[in-house]
């Protein structure tokens, strides 16, 4: 267990102590063994207007701070994140059970995101239109305000660098709630950036998902940056409709795989594996349905069974497994049931589809084929390791059933014709369509969903545009009266040639 309490609300690094013993409390067990990692107070009313009152107080401050400021100081967090990066990994190996291998990953990824905001943020600029000499119009960005960061637990190092990095460069102020299920990493990933900003500037809130609701409600938040479930998403999508805050939801996705014939079978059976498997299958991102040509059906279902057999669901070494545990036994529940209901409508298991005896939430590898669409475990999101493979008759029956998808967060293609893959990044109603790779770096491109109730952009240079506003100044150069026959370098002076 984690040493001592901490308190629900941080403002600097050190942890304000709970006096009141009472209150209601946040438990984290561990996905491997059920122990109890730690305990967290969850943030009360009066706490959470505190919180946003204060990054309020703090707005004016900041958003005048020069943008090559804010970038330096961004630079020096991201530091300051990798000297951190075992603690944090060893804090996210125990809250959610991932490898410490991959939560170090995560953590380093979030200061390589970290700094590409610090690079990015003083060159974020507007436009012009030229007009007459006497005129010009600029369209300049500006900070939000207050912007609330809510966050999921399967990355929570490196997609909230990502959102807190792209808001902080830009001006704003954030109050950020991580998610109920590691909020110690949020605790300490909050503690290692306050140390280098001005006090208020980012503000943190422990809790449950009736934090975030009521967080999300405040009449003084500016903007509601989102990544997690789609049902939160649509509620805070409410909030922000009563409030007039501007919302940024990243929620859900169903993601396609198109497994074309042509392509070499071993090196298409690992690419899914690795789409499907990595980190358990909790990721954005993960591919959940494989549409495979049926030329080559029997090799690759029989090579990625393979591949999934050799991916151990239990510990390994001491803080390090081979295939992590689910996040807990409420979503190894889930994804079990659509696993069983596939399996009880005609699907049958190549490799996993039980539930392991022993501690912990641990689910394995899982291989299904003969599925149909409209099996939950094709058309919902699983958010766990299990492949879905439908074999279709040739691309066009591909392309038509993948872009069935009420998401429309991502799709790849393995093909080696270069007409069908222009087919599908232009065919395909998804934000982003890989070709011949699954590969991406945390944060580096943007990422764009186009179905359910998500908006704007995730990560990349465009995300620096969801964190600011837009004004318009229209500036006129020519000065009334008589000031107009002053020579060119006289039309327009300074402030005290003005006022004269």
């Amino acid at each position: 267990m984690l040493d001592g309490l901490s308190g629900s609300l941080i403002t600097t690094t050190r942890p304000v102590l709970l006096e009141q013993a009472a209150r209601e409390h946040l438990r984290v067990h561990s996905p491997v063994d059920g122990a109890l990692v730690g305990l967290l107070p969850v943030a009360d009313e009066p706490e959470i207007t505190h919180a946003v009152r204060t990054a309020r107080s703090a707005l004016a401050a900041w958003s005048r701070t020069s943008a090559a400021d804010r970038g330096r100081r961004l630079r020096t967090a991201a530091a300051a994140v990798r000297a951190s990066v075992d603690e944090l990994a060893a804090l996210h190996n125990a809250e959610t059970g991932r490898p410490v291998s991959e939560a170090r990953a995560g953590a380093l990824a979030g200061a390589d995101v970290l700094e590409q905001y610090a690079e990015l943020g003083p060159v974020h600029r507007g436009r012009s239109l030229l007009g007459r000499d006497a005129a010009v119009d600029l369209t300049v960005p500006q900070p939000r305000g207050v912007v609330v960061v809510l966050t999921s637990w399967h990355d929570p190092v490196g997609v909230s660098c990502g959102l807190l990095g792209a808001a902080l460069v830009t001006g704003n102020t954030v109050v950020f709630k991580p998610s109920e299920r590691a909020p110690h990493v949020g605790r300490f990933l909050t503690e290692t950036l306050s140390s280098v900003l001005p006090a208020g500037v980012l503000m943190m809130i422990s809790g449950d998902d009736r934090t975030g609701a009521r967080l999300a409600a405040d009449p003084g938040v500016d903007l509601i940056a989102h990544l997690g479930c789609s049902e939160a998403g649509r509620s805070i999508a409410r909030s922000a409709a009563r409030t007039g805050a501007a919302v940024l939801l990243e929620n859900g996705g169903n993601d396609a795989l198109i497994v074309d014939a042509g392509v070499d079978v071993a090196w298409a059976a690992e690419q899914a594996a690795v789409g499907a498997f990595s980190e358990t299958g909790q990721r954005r991102g993960s591919i959940e349905r494989i549409y495979v040509h049926r030329a080559l059906a029997d090799q690759f279902q029989h090579r990625l069974a393979a591949q999934a057999a050799r991916r151990v669901a239990r510990p390994a070494l001491p803080g390090d497994v081979e295939l992590g545990p689910l996040v807990d036994r409420r979503r190894r529940d889930q994804v079990h049931a659509q696993v069983s209901e596939a399996i009880g409508r005609g699907a049958w298991a190549l490799a996993g589809g039980r539930v392991p005896r022993g501690p912990g939430a641990f689910y394995p590898a899982t291989v299904l084929t003969g599925c149909v669409p409209d099996m939950r475990v094709m058309r919902e999101e699983t958010f766990g390791p299990v492949a879905a493979i439908r074999i279709v008759e040739d691309f066009d029956q591909a392309l038509a059933e993948a872009a069935e998808d009420r998401y429309g967060r991502a799709a790849t293609v393995l093909t080696a014709s270069m007409r069908r893959a222009q087919r599908a990044w232009q065919e395909l109603p998804v934000g982003t369509v890989r070709v011949n790779s699954l590969a991406g770096e945390v944060g580096r491109g943007a990422v764009r969903h186009r179905g359910g109730c998500d908006t704007g952009f995730h990560f990349g240079p465009e995300l620096l545009d969801e964190m600011t506003v837009v004004k318009v100044v229209h500036l006129g150069l020519a000065v009334p009266g008589g000031r107009r026959n002053r020579g060119p370098d006289q039309v327009y002076g300074g402030e005290e040639e003005v006022d004269a």
